[in-house]
């Protein structure tokens, strides 16, 4: 699942990326700390994590809820089927947060049942033997905090996309209805769901019914999942959707939005069918599930959450055909498609082996985009998430560890792109058939069960007949990567290319020398010359024999080894790997190592590769070294370059251009404002321009402030920019826009525009107004504006809202508004303006620059002073007498 889960709802922000560029979603992607869960005791951190205990089977779970749309509650009924595994059962203990039981029945009779904070507990009179199956029956109500979210009128959403969600992943589902939240249970399960006419009601497996109830006028919609699956993945979607239908083989595909955003919906949708049809051929095993629904919901927790067969969206995947090749939902859609047969059909154990739920889901992803952009654009993904992963120089963690805080801490770049990433170095070392052989043997081996990587390992073992004991100790079991320093040598006399290589990572107890095969590929006169090796020591040399000197030296031609490699070749090489038009990949390296240099020749040929390059991901890095290099030359270059027909590659020259402080540069970010009508593109302009002080700019930020745009996209950034101008100027149009057009900006963009105004109002006098505009919003319904409001409050530094909000840092200690609260009364206390504290240090520094330039000039005028007093004396006994004069 590609996520931005709670810890963004703590920064006040709302998972943007699903829209964005590939390079901006797999950047998110890897901070998408994905929710999970264990059973409390398993929680602390006190000991190493493991997968609770089973002492009964859950066989199936039965949920009847009717939801309350005004007061977001809900009244339920839980019936859970059970057996006991190995030895009588006496209590059973379910998972429950904040319910208010009414009833609890059961097959058996019950002694007596106890309701904590975390926990429902129902005491048998009569131990339950072994493998004798009961039931018992939660009759409750609940109005969740977590797990089940409610979007109405009454929180600032659109009339008539009033709807309800769910959210399973980070032991969430305890807080709408008692289960066995844990990973390492799977069972059957169904739900009920009564709501008005009109609504729709979405869930897992298959739809049984839909019948009115004619004592209470509701719609009675019955959904079942007759396959066992975790109690994560149970889902329940309910309120006002338009849908778009489609159909692959016999599976029935189906897109829901709220109805104000249905007309976006095809380009989202689009991809669906085909990626279904190639994941069945790739995996080799036929889609799972009854059927595939995905639905957009407001403000999701999430980017994406695979629930089986229902896969819940946010809303923010939805664009607009204006932003041309620039946004997609592929990315999304294909990762949580993929999870249907790795997360869902097979699921890890628990969370400590979440990389091969969310390994596998990112790596297939890349397959798809592969399948259908061309290998060049799977490879172009894979060299992005390997910079992320091998920027982390210093990580000593583990793909798969036990040490952790919390589930959370799983959900990161090891689980995502190294997990992916992992799954590449695999399949380019057995072979794309040998691989899916495992694959597909993996799936129905362990199909509708958990896993743990030795499940895998042996599969592959098993069907390979080659030890992968070091393979997954040193990738999966220890931590980090290679760090390569590889220099070249050609030695003319013996005819022999060497290549020095030496593993510069820093070595300790979970981090140790790597052993993998490397191929060096040779290129010059006497054609193509592939020479593999077996990299295993500290340092090693390596020496090949070629019939002259080569033209081009590349290590892992094949992109099928994740390392950070610095490799050390003069420019003449590198110039000619720049041109090799059969190596995106190299062409990509090329273009890094050039990015250091500053010498015009190199600007020359980046321009060359910006423009010409057959492969956009090429034309964009090519960008991106000549703003690194950032000399005039490089500036001309880009300048130069900003007719693009790719609007991918379009918008990164006008963001690369922005990235100079020159009059040429302001100019084209004018110019790109009066032609361009892709939004991605002006938004970069708009960004550009916020970084001059000009009095056209304040006029244009202004009218793109107050313009019309999909989701108020070219406010946003007319705020964004607002900000940069810090000038109080701005206070009276943005606290007017705020207040007039609240409906039509996004949760997150008007949280911006709250901290923005805070920001622009932190140095002035009187600060009363926009104190007051913010505590209006402390206690918004939606809970990301809340939050805003609050860090806006810690950011003004006005010590008048101390007071307020020392009532929120009383809130539970679970409580994002706790946190916030009690930072932003801390600001306030010490008087300091944490947001402006870095404008204070310089300012500080230019007036002792200041200070120390004026004592120079007094002491410069004073030494001239006393060298003028020392020379009198002399210069009166030399002086010569006036002529004329005795």
């Amino acid at each position: 699942m590609n996520k931005i889960i709670r810890l963004l709802i703590v920064v006040d922000a709302v998972c943007w990326f699903a829209t964005a560029t590939r390079a901006e979603t797999e950047a998110t992607a890897i901070e998408c700390l994905k929710s999970a869960t264990f059973l409390a005791p398993i929680d602390s951190s006190a000991h190493r994590k493991y997968a609770p205990d089973r002492e009964v089977e859950v066989l199936h779970l039965a949920l009847d809820v009717t939801p309350d749309f005004k007061q977001r509650t809900i009244e339920g009924k839980a019936t859970l089927r059970f057996k006991p595994i190995a030895r009588p059962v006496e209590e059973l203990k379910l998972d429950a947060v904040d319910l208010e039981v009414h009833s609890v029945t059961a097959t058996e009779k019950i002694q007596t049942y106890q309701v904590t904070e975390e926990k429902v507990i129902v005491t048998f009179a009569e131990p339950i033997p072994p493998d004798k199956e009961a039931a018992v029956t939660i009759a409750y109500h609940a109005e969740p905090k977590q797990g089940l979210y409610f979007r109405t009128p009454e929180m600032g959403y659109k009339e008539g996309d009033t709807h309800l969600f769910t959210q399973g992943e980070e032991i969430e589902a305890r807080h709408w209805y008692p289960c066995f939240d844990s990973p390492n249970e799977k069972f059957t399960s169904e739900i009920t769901c009564r709501v008005s006419e009109g609504m729709t009601v979405l869930s897992n497996g298959g739809l049984v019914s839909e019948e009115k109830d004619p004592v209470t006028g509701l719609m009675a919609v019955h959904w079942s999942q007759d396959k066992p699956h975790a109690n994560y993945l149970i889902t329940l979607v309910a309120g006002f959707f338009k849908k778009i239908e489609d159909k692959h083989n016999n599976i029935p595909l189906a897109f829901y939005t709220p109805p104000s955003e249905i007309k976006e919906a095809a380009s989202s949708f689009r991809d669906t069918k085909d990626i279904m049809a190639f994941f069945e051929q790739e995996i080799g095993v036929p889609y799972p599930w009854p059927k595939y629904d995905q639905v957009c919901v407001n403000d999701f927790v999430a980017g994406g959450m695979e629930n089986t067969s229902c896969t819940t969206l946010t809303d923010n995947t939805l664009f607009t055909e204006a932003t041309e090749n620039i946004r997609d939902s592929e990315g999304l859609v294909s990762h949580e498609m993929a999870h249907q047969w790795f997360g869902d059909l097979v699921t890890c154990k628990d969370w400590s082996d979440i990389w091969l739920n969310e390994g596998f889901a990112t790596y297939y992803e890349s397959l798809y985009h592969g399948h259908k952009n061309g290998r060049d654009a799977m490879l172009y993904e894979l060299y992005q998430r390997a910079r992320q992963i091998t920027d982390m120089t210093n990580d000593t963690n583990a793909i798969v560890r036990r040490t952790y805080d919390s589930p959370g801490e799983m959900f990161g770049y090891l689980a995502y792109p190294k997990g992916g990433w992992v799954l590449h170095m695999l399949r380019s070392q057995l072979g794309e058939e040998l691989y899916r052989r495992c694959i597909r043997t993996y799936l129905e081996r362990h199909r509708y069960g958990n896993v743990v990587t030795e499940d895998l390992r042996a599969v592959i073992e098993e069907l390979s007949g080659r030890s992968h004991d070091q393979f997954f100790d040193q990738w999966v079991y220890h931590a980090h990567h290679p760090e390569l320093e590889v220099n070249y040598n050609w030695e003319e006399k013996t005819r022999l290319a060497k290549i020095s290589i030496r593993q510069a990572q820093k070595l300790g107890d979970n981090v140790s020398l790597f052993n993998f095969p490397l191929t060096v590929r040779f290129k010059g006169k006497f054609g193509r010359a592939d020479r593999p090796i077996q990299v295993k020591e500290k340092e090693e040399d390596f020496y090949f024999p070629l019939e002259s000197a080569p033209e081009i030296v590349r290590l892992d031609p094949d992109y099928a080894l994740l390392a950070r490699i610095t490799f050390n070749l003069p420019n003449a090489m590198l110039h000619a790997q720049l041109s090799d038009a059969n190596d995106a990949v190299g062409r990509l390296l090329a273009v890094e190592q050039l990015s250091a240099k500053k010498d015009k020749e190199t600007a020359a040929r980046l321009k060359e590769r910006l423009n010409q390059d057959p492969f956009y991901g090429v034309r964009v890095e090519a960008s991106r070294a000549l703003r690194s290099i950032h000399t005039d030359e490089a500036l001309e270059a880009l300048l130069a370059s900003t007719r693009q027909s790719d609007a991918r590659v379009r918008r990164q020259v006008v963001d690369d251009v922005g990235g100079f402080y020159r009059d040429t540069a302001y100019a084209a970010a004018r110019q790109t404002l009066e032609a361009e009508k892709n939004p991605d593109i002006l938004n970069e302009a708009i960004r550009a321009i916020g970084g001059y002080a000009k009095p056209e700019v304040h006029e244009a930020l202004l009218r793109f402030l107050n313009s019309e745009s999909y989701r108020n996209e070219l406010a946003d950034a007319a705020i964004g920019a607002m900000r940069l101008q810090d000038d109080p100027a701005y206070l009276a149009p943005l606290l007017d826009a705020l207040s007039k057009r609240e409906a039509g900006f996004t949760s997150r963009g008007f949280g911006q525009g709250l901290r923005t105004l805070a920001y622009l109002a932190r140095n002035e006098e009187k600060k009363d107004n926009v104190r007051e505009f913010l505590m209006d919003y402390l206690n918004h319904q939606k809970r990301s504006i809340a939050l805003a409001a609050i860090n806006a409050l810690g950011a003004l530094g006005d010590p008048k809202a101390v007071a307020v909000l020392e009532k929120f840092a009383t809130a539970s200690k679970e409580s994002p508004e706790r946190t916030a609260a009690e930072r932003a009364v801390a600001d306030l206390r010490a008087g300091r303006k944490p947001v402006d504290d870095f404008k204070n240090l310089r300012d500080e520094v230019l007036d002792l620059q200041k200070q120390n330039r004026e004592l120079r000039k007094e002491l410069e005028d004073l030494k001239k002073k006393v060298e003028a007093a020392e020379a009198k004396p002399t210069e009166s006994k030399s002086r010569k007498k006036p002529p004329g004069k005795k």
